[in-house]
């Protein structure tokens, strides 16, 4: 067996999260970075045996325009549980970047990572 990292950065979805009424109304772009330790057959050229990252950006894009939640703590725990899906992945780091967050002094970006482990 060996293991591969996987690594999504910078997908871009619309998202209504957020503590504010004007956030949850009129809604703000995400940037989510993942990376997904994959265990694998070392001889496999199968898609079955690891990721499709392609499938994977459509379910995090999902998880990110539905289903409004307060905090991108929050936001960020249903991104990793969804990259935990697959049973090749063992660990799940996202990070979860809100660069239009109101915040009222000059900044550049706002980001929350988590990290999940399957049991």
């Amino acid at each position: 067996m060996q293991t591969v990292t996987i690594t999504l950065t910078g997908l871009r979805a619309r998202g209504f999260h957020g503590v504010l009424p004007e956030e949850r109304e009129q809604g703000q772009e995400f940037v989510v970075d993942a990376v997904l330790e994959v265990e694998r057959p070392d001889t496999s050229d199968d898609l079955d045996t690891t990721v499709d990252y392609g499938a994977l950006a459509e379910a995090l894009t999902e998880d990110i325009e539905t289903d409004p939640v307060a905090l991108i703590e929050t936001l960020a725990g249903r991104l990793v549980a969804t990259c935990l899906i697959p049973e090749a992945v063992r660990r799940a780091t996202v990070t979860v970047h809100k660069p239009a967050a109101p915040i009222d002094v000059p900044f550049s970006d706002v980001a929350v990572t988590l990290t999940g482990t399957r049991p």
